[in-house]
């Protein structure tokens, strides 16, 4: 997976949230971290940046809408050509748009499946064959509980995100002879800016439905993340780790 002190990693969704755990989490072992985002505003990815350049991290920042094929293929040539290569990919990035499917456009369903499953085929399709010549790499797709278990009023976020499972499954088994490692984390219930936005009494619900009793934090999901980078999980690909407080076991 390439020299530890000097690993590219590049993570989409990066600016804020989980992502930005990740990347924090990555920072202690001095990589070299390339942040994608497509956020309104550069401010959160600027502050990502600014504290991982402060810790002595050399960061990078794009904004980059990675649900288009074309863009996510030319920002990975321009990250190839700068670094050479690119040791992990974590792909991250999505949104909800949460309705009942009755109430559900056709416009709510493929923003939803083009965000969160087109851009990690675009991402993973862009870094392969490269991570296939080095003969070695680390992809972990951000897929979520609700891809296994399903949510009322998310149909679009749970097709996509079980999307990540299978599309994971198959990836691996494509790209395992070639040295690299492909696998899923699916958060459960974590308190981030997606899920800050969610009701309290939903929230509650939530709650009662994890043996923990509490929500995730962001770290809790870095953690795995990285361990399945790290050369401990050598020997692990096609899984999807489960973080979620034993909400779903």
């Amino acid at each position: 997976m390439g020299d530890a002190n000097t690993r590219t990693v590049v993570i989409t969704g990066g600016s804020k949230g989980i992502g930005r755990s990740v990347a924090y989490r990555f920072a202690d072992e001095n990589a070299r971290i390339v942040i994608v985002h497509f956020d309104p505003s550069d401010d959160a990815c600027n502050e990502t940046i600014g504290q991982l350049k402060a810790n002595g991290v050399a960061a990078e920042g794009y904004k980059a809408d990675i649900s288009s094929f074309e863009v996510a293929d030319q920002l990975f040539r321009v990250i190839l050509e700068k670094f050479e290569n690119i040791d992990v990919l974590i792909n991250n990035a999505g949104i909800t748009r949460d309705t009942l499917l009755l109430r559900m456009s056709e416009e709510i369903w493929d923003d939803v499946l083009r965000v969160n499953l087109k851009s990690v085929f675009n991402c993973t399709k862009a870094v392969i064959r490269s991570m296939s010549q080095q003969r070695s790499g680390a992809i972990v797709n951000i897929s979520s509980v609700v891809g296994q278990i399903g949510n009322f009023g998310q149909s679009n976020y749970a097709a996509s995100k079980a999307g990540i499972m299978g599309f994971t499954k198959s990836i691996a088994r494509e790209v395992a002879g070639r040295g690299i490692n492909v696998n899923a984390v699916a958060p459960g219930f974590v308190d981030t800016e997606m899920t800050q936005v969610i009701p309290e009494k939903a929230k509650e619900n939530f709650l009662k439905q994890i043996p923990f009793g509490k929500m995730g934090k962001p770290e809790d999901v870095a953690e795995a993340v990285y361990w399945l980078c790290s050369s401990a999980a050598g020997y692990i690909t096609g899984q999807v780790i489960h973080v979620n407080g034993g909400m779903y076991m």
